[in-house]
């Protein structure tokens, strides 16, 4: 599968990497706006949490471009991974879609929500593979709480609470989005929107939503505290999180549930374990590594091109569903 990377900044580094690993994609092209310091980016780019090197001479085979409309004409793509601001998504995933590429979109999808239909819409005229980058979907830990959940293991669930935090991030472009203020839909659609989109996946588009949010550096949502409640369930589901914090602030994620007969608990900072507490007994179970999320999302991505078929555990009707669900955190 021909592909081509736009944007390599933290995040275009990681898919690089990744695709790079997965004998499945070639990586013909790479577009960034100063493609010049692609190089210079591989020893500089930094991110909140470590996902791996790009080592230069993988890349000696790899055309470099500026301009993301003569790359389109010249390399003919299967496929697009797209991993620019969120403010040039829509604009770099309708290019890709209209010559024929399908697309992988760095999530958020589109901070607009009628951008965002109409991608899908296109993408379906286009009989296209269309689909946003919810890497949590795809890392271990949270594959097997889904798991617990759907199976029922340990009883139905009771509550869910889900948080993620990071200092206001400096790297790359993040130091001169401070200066337009709202642009990247700060840390709730960049950041928080991992675990809004993880919790209505497993529990579905919460009825109520009781939310408050803090002004950072990046908008009036850097900081997010929610409950989410449903109509016709018990369940209860907290959300929290932000990048209201200094630059150097370690990352960290997790998720507790309680389900009637255990409690579980995982933390990035104890990555390889998830545990399970009953009345009478802790079991730890293994965590797997949270970086296969990149590669496992790609993989799965090549899989649906290759076999022409729509994704499933990740359609982009559910990844606008979640920015929808963002928009109302904001009410």
């Amino acid at each position: 599968m021909n592909t081509v990377l736009v944007g390599f900044g933290f995040m275009g580094m990681t898919h690089t990497l990744n695709i790079l690993k997965n004998p499945r994609i070639h990586l013909k092209a790479i577009v960034d706006k100063v493609p010049g310091n692609i190089f210079t980016k591989l020893t500089e780019q930094s991110g909140n949490f470590a996902t791996g090197n790009v080592d230069a001479k993988d890349l000696s085979g790899v055309n470099i471009y500026s301009d993301f409309a003569e790359c389109l004409k010249v390399e003919k793509p299967d496929a697009c991974v797209i991993a620019v601001h969120t403010a040039l998504h829509y604009e770099m995933a309708e290019m890709a879609l209209q010559s024929g590429a399908n697309v992988f979109l760095e999530k958020p999808f589109c901070i607009d929500a009628g951008e965002g239909e109409r991608l899908i819409n296109l993408a379906r005229s286009k009989n296209k593979v269309l689909m946003v980058g919810h890497v949590v979907r795809f890392m271990p830990a949270y594959e097997t709480l889904k798991k617990w959940i759907d199976s029922g293991e340990y009883g139905r669930l009771e509550f869910l609470a889900l948080s993620r935090f990071s200092g206001v991030p400096i790297w790359g472009q993040w130091k001169e989005r401070q200066k337009e203020f709202g642009s990247s839909g700060g840390a709730l659609f960049d950041l928080v929107i991992h675990d809004i989109d993880f919790a209505q996946w497993v529990c579905g588009v919460p009825d109520q939503i009781e939310a408050r949010c803090l002004p950072g550096k990046l908008s009036t949502h850097d900081y997010v505290s929610a409950l989410w409640k449903y109509n016709d369930s018990d369940v209860v589901v907290k959300i929290d999180g932000g990048n209201t914090f200094h630059a150097s602030y370690p990352f960290h994620a997790g998720f507790s549930a309680r389900f009637e007969n255990a409690s579980v608990f995982f933390s990035s900072q104890d990555p390889h374990n998830i545990q399970v507490a009953t009345d009478t007994e802790t079991m730890l179970f293994s965590g797997g590594d949270s970086n296969d999320g990149f590669s496992n999302e790609l993989y799965y991505f090549a899989e649906c091109v290759l076999q022409g078929a729509q994704p499933v555990k990740c359609t982009p009707e559910s990844a606008l569903d979640s920015i929808r669900i963002c928009h109302r955190h904001t009410l």
